[in-house]
This record gives C-alpha cells, sequence and structure tokens, in this order.
C-alpha cells in the first residue's frame, strides 16, 4: 500500500507537464473572443494561432525521445518546466501577434516534450498492473488543466466587466487575455520544483549501465523479491536491443513490425482528425454560433472542462478493468453519434434579422447598411455571415460577430450543446488515454523513445491541420458540414481498429513486445 501511494506520487507529480498541456491548449479558447479583434485576425491568422502549437509540437515530439534517451526522461522534463514559464509570461505581454505566436510555440515545444516523455517515463518505472491507470494519469491531468483553464478565463472575464479600482488600474477590461495567458506561469513554476523529488527512470538506469542506481528505484515501486526477475529481464531486453541495430525510424518499416506501425499510425490520426482540439481550442467560438453570447459561451466551455474531467476519472477507473479495446471501440461510437446531433443541429438553423435587432446592435455598426438584410431569411450560417461582411465589413463584422448571431440566429442551443458534452465525454474515456497507454506498451523497449517521438509527431501534424483548417472550415463549408466530416472519420477508425487491435491489458511490456513483434 505504501508502495502504491508512491508510485501515485510520483506518476501526479510527472503528470504535471499534462496539466500545463491543457491548460494551456484551454486557455486560449477564451483568448480567441479578445484577440481577434484587436489584432484584426483573418481566418489563416487564427488558425495558426491555435495551429502553430500543434506544429512545433510535433516537431519537439520528433527530438523530445532522442533527447530523453542521451540526457535522461527527467532532466529533460525539468527544462520542460522551464520553457513552459517563459512561454505564459511572453505571452501574457506580446505586444503584437506575431510576438504572441512565438511565445506559444516556445510553450509548444514544451508540451511536444512533456506528451512524449510523461507516458514513457511511467510506464519505464510503474509495475504492469498498475501501467494503464498510472499512464492516464496523464490524460487525467491534461483535462483537469482544460476545466481549471476554462474556470480561469470564465473568472477573468467577469472579473474585468466589473468597475473596481484594480480593474481600472491595470484596465483590464482591455487586458483581461493577458491576464488569462500569463496566470499559467504560477503552475509551471510549481512543476519544475516537484520534478526534483522525482527519480530517475529505472530502464533508463539499466540502458547507461547504472544497474545499482536503477535496482535501488525498482525497489521503491516493486515487491522486494520481483526486482531481479525485473532487472533480468529489463537487461535481457537491452542487450538484445544492443546487438540489434540502435532504434531508428526505419526499423519500424520492417515485416516484423507491420502490426504496430498500422495500431500507432491509425491512433495517432485517428485522436485529432475527429475534431476534439477544434473543439478545445475553439469552444467559445463553437457556442457563440448558437447565438447564446459571450458570456455563456464562457459558462458553457466550463461544462466542457467538468465533463472532460468526469468521464476520464471513469477511464482511470475502467481501462484496466474492461481494457483497453473495448473503452476504445465504445468511445469511437459514442464520438460518431454526438457529432451527428451536432451536426443535425447547425443544419437546422436559419438567421434573420428584424428591424429593432438591426436597430439595437453596437452603434459602431451603421443600421443602414444592413437594410437590405431587414427580415431576410438565411437558412445557411455562410451566406448569412457572408451578407453581414458584404454589408458592414469584415472587420467589424468579426468583432461583432456575437452580438449579431446572438440577435439573428434561430436554432436549437440546447441541442448543440448535448452533442459537443456528449463528443468531449466519448473522447475522454476513450481516444484521449488509450493512445497514451497504448504507445507506452506495444513499441518494443529498443525503438520505444523514437517510436513514440514519430506518432506523436503524426498525431500533432494532424492536430495542428485540424486546428488551421477549423476557422476556414466553419467560414466556407458551415458548421454541419464541419461537424459531419468528422462523423465520417470517427466512423472510419472505428472499422479499422476493430478489425487489426489486439488488448493489452495486464501483460508487461516484454509479453507484448512477444506478441505483436513477428
Amino acid at each position: 500500500m505504501v508502495k502504491g501511494r508512491y508510485i501515485i506520487f510520483i506518476c501526479f507529480i510527472v503528470s504535471l507537464g499534462g496539466f500545463l498541456f491543457g491548460f494551456d491548449a484551454a486557455v486560449i479558447a477564451g483568448v480567441n473572443s479578445f484577440i481577434t479583434p484587436e489584432f484584426n485576425l483573418n481566418d489563416f491568422q487564427k488558425g495558426w494561432l491555435n495551429s502553430s502549437v500543434s506544429l512545433f509540437a510535433a516537431i519537439s515530439m520528433l527530438f523530445s525521445g532522442v533527447v530523453s534517451d542521451k540526457f535522461g526522461r527527467k532532466n529533460v522534463l525539468i527544462f520542460v518546466a522551464l520553457l513552459y514559464s517563459i512561454s505564459a509570461l511572453f505571452s501574457a505581454f506580446a505586444p503584437n501577434f506575431t510576438s504572441l505566436v512565438t511565445a506559444r510555440i516556445i510553450g509548444s515545444v514544451a508540451f511536444g516534450a512533456a506528451l512524449v516523455l510523461v507516458p514513457v517515463y511511467i510506464a519505464e518505472l510503474v509495475p504492469a498492473q498498475y501501467r494503464g491507470r498510472m499512464v492516464t494519469i496523464q490524460q487525467l491531468a491534461i483535462v483537469l488543466g482544460f476545466s481549471a483553464a476554462y474556470f480561469s478565463n470564465y473568472y477573468i472575464q467577469q472579473l474585468s466587466q466589473e468597475s473596481t479600482a484594480f480593474v481600472q488600474k491595470y484596465a483590464l477590461d482591455k487586458n483581461a487575455w493577458r491576464l488569462m495567458l500569463g496566470i499559467e506561469s504560477i503552475p509551471a513554476l510549481i512543476y519544475f520544483f516537484l520534478l526534483f523529488l522525482v527519480p530517475r527512470s529505472p530502464r533508463w538506469l539499466l540502458m547507461k549501465g547504472k544497474e545499482n542506481e536503477a535496482s535501488a528505484v525498482l525497489q521503491t515501486v516493486n515487491a522486494e523479491q520481483d526486482v531481479p526477475g525485473l532487472l533480468t529481464d529489463v537487461k535481457k531486453n537491452i542487450d538484445e536491443a544492443k546487438n540489434a541495430n540502435k532504434g531508428k525510424l526505419v526499423d519500424l518499416l520492417k515485416p516484423g513490425m507491420r502490426l504496430i506501425l498500422l495500431i500507432g499510425l491509425v491512433m495517432a490520426v485517428a485522436q485529432m482528425i475527429t475534431g476534439i482540439n477544434a473543439v478545445f481550442f475553439y469552444a467559445n467560438n463553437i457556442f457563440e454560433q448558437t447565438g447564446i453570447g459571450t458570456d455563456a459561451s464562457f459558462v458553457q466551455a466550463i461544462f466542457v472542462g467538468l465533463i472532460n474531467v468526469v468521464f476520464t476519472l471513469l477511464a482511470l477507473y475502467f481501462i484496466d478493468r474492461l481494457g483497453r479495446k473495448p473503452l476504445l471501440l465504445a468511445g469511437l461510437m459514442g464520438i460518431a453519434i454526438s457529432l451527428s446531433i451536432v451536426s443535425y443541429g447547425f443544419s437546422k438553423a436559419t438567421y434573420t434579422l428584424s428591424g429593432p435587432e438591426i436597430s439595437a446592435l453596437n452603434k459602431e455598426i451603421d443600421s443602414s447598411k444592413l437594410a437590405q438584410m431587414k427580415d431576410k431569411v438565411y437558412d445557411s450560417d455562410v451566406s448569412f455571415k457572408n451578407a453581414i461582411k458584404s454589408s458592414i465589413g469584415n472587420q467589424l463584422a468579426t468583432k461583432y460577430e456575437s452580438e449579431i448571431l446572438q440577435s439573428a440566429a434561430k436554432l436549437n442551443p440546447m441541442l448543440i450543446l448535448i452533442g459537443i458534452l456528449g463528443f468531449v465525454a466519448s473522447f475522454a474515456f476513450s481516444l484521449g488515454p488509450v493512445m497514451w497507454v497504448l504507445f507506452s506498451e506495444i513499441f518494443p523497449n529498443y525503438i520505444r523513445g523514437v517510436a513514440v517521438a514519430i506518432f506523436g509527431f503524426i498525431n500533432s501534424l494532424t492536430s495542428f491541420l485540424v486546428t488551421q483548417l477549423f476557422p476556414w472550415e466553419l467560414s466556407n463549408l458551415g458548421n454541419a458540414t464541419t461537424f459531419a466530416i468528422y462523423v465520417g472519420f470517427a466512423l472510419l477508425a472505428f472499422v479499422i481498429l476493430y478489425r487489426i487491435l489486439p488488448e493489452t491489458k495486464g501483460k508487461t511490456l516484454e509479453e507484448l513486445e512477444a506478441i505483436l513483434v513477428k
């Protein structure tokens, strides 16, 4: 029991890197509403602000495995914590769009490395019977970070609307987004100091020939009588790897690695191509599309965070009981159904501006320019937004989009909310945690660092494409079509994984290598 508590303590500290990733990813959802009009961003720039993070995280993943093989998982994670702090502070004081993107790219290097190294570190330290749940702690930390960011954004947004001396002194009504971004530096510094309390990876220590230290670490998390056998197994595995070629990308292309290659590729793409980061990064914007307004969108984003936490906890409980495959398949089907609801809800929307509604819009908008749209019914969000842009110009249309939609949109916002929450719930107990658990399990020891980096890169590259294209898709394809595309990807992933994915729960890394590598 004591060892179990120690294992949880270590995994909790290391997984704070996931918390920072979640916070960083979600905080931008609230910031987008402020940044877009302030810097007059177009669809490409809005996409780049969010997607550049995924792109450079992908590049970071390519090198993090190799770097950690040389310097150690723990040392690289300490450096990661520093980068998080620097990124948060630079983002808060960014004077322009380019500076803000640069600051966020620094942070993306940090969480790219953390996403790769945290599950690898946990898998190399934790006994097989705990591994699934402990690796899932990182996913729990990520979703707690999401939830914390949504709460933080909501609180700061509400604070910025008050007429207090504090708000006036720091011009918080105009600079709320800076505080939203800068507050991340606090948990980043806490993460930095806590990392000095965790041990180094025992498998990494054995790779470096430090058997005594590795044995001491293994004794802190395993029954004493199990340690000699574990040392023998791991040393044998490492020796076999030394006699073989060093882990390289080309090793993944060998005939015996085909099943692992296919599983890794499908999982890496499927996790992101179903649109989860589009929801997380643009949650407030999506809810604003339903016409509920900016304030209500911040509230609904909080629901996204809470649902994410609850269903990740369920995954934590069930992943070593039911197994990886049942959770994964159930989640993919839930994703397809939920996004179908979202797509249907948006497809039934109409948009109409009456005379009084036009007159009630912000005085900066010349109501006479919208006269030709009076009482005209639009059954497409794309045609309605294009008409608004033609009437008052892109800048004003972007700045007051939420207010205009609040007046014009006629649809069922509760249906959209249910669909989005169902999507997040389904993702949280399936694709979210299961992918990283599988990545920590299916790759042979000698190539694990490289393989996780490669497939992490593919995962982030997919996230980059989805996040970059999302604003363009909303503007050109419309809400309903955009979410329908994600439904198709979810169903395709379900069919493929149903056919090729074996169950991995309860098996040691060495046993899985014997099963998967032919």
